[in-house]
């Protein structure tokens, strides 16, 4: 039985997400970079969820470290590609809810995503 290779897409950095993403804790590194990792395989991994209302279509990843939560978003509905939108350290101390600066900047970067997969990839 032949098993057929594994296709792994590749990691698009939207904005200072990756630089965004180097600033955290090593625990939370791990965390995200091990999810992209399964993302990219076409795979989901137990700290991601599928976002709701404005953000549909996009996955966040939490991790929790040191009494702070993390947060990275992703999107992966591109052919062959994920691109990480944002990651950041969730500040309010009340709600569960993405901040609406948040939410509008994800948005903007999702854009960015799109335009660039049009460009690069040849559309959706």
């Amino acid at each position: 039985m032949t098993v057929p290779p594994l296709t792994i897409k590749p990691v698009e950095w939207v904005g200072s997400s990756r630089k965004d993403l180097r600033v955290c804790p090593d625990d939370v590194r791990d965390v995200v970079g091990f999810a992209l990792f399964l993302a990219q395989c076409g795979e989901s991994h137990p700290a991601a969820k599928r976002l709701k209302g404005e953000l549909h279509g996009m996955v966040e990843i939490v991790d929790d470290f040191d009494g702070n939560t993390y947060r990275a978003v992703y999107t992966a509905r591109f052919a062959g590609v994920v691109y990480v939108l944002h990651v950041f350290q969730k500040k309010a101390t009340k709600g569960l809810a993405t901040p609406r600066h948040e939410i509008v900047l994800i948005k903007a970067r999702y854009r960015r995503a799109l335009e660039h997969h049009a460009r690069h990839h040849g559309g959706m």
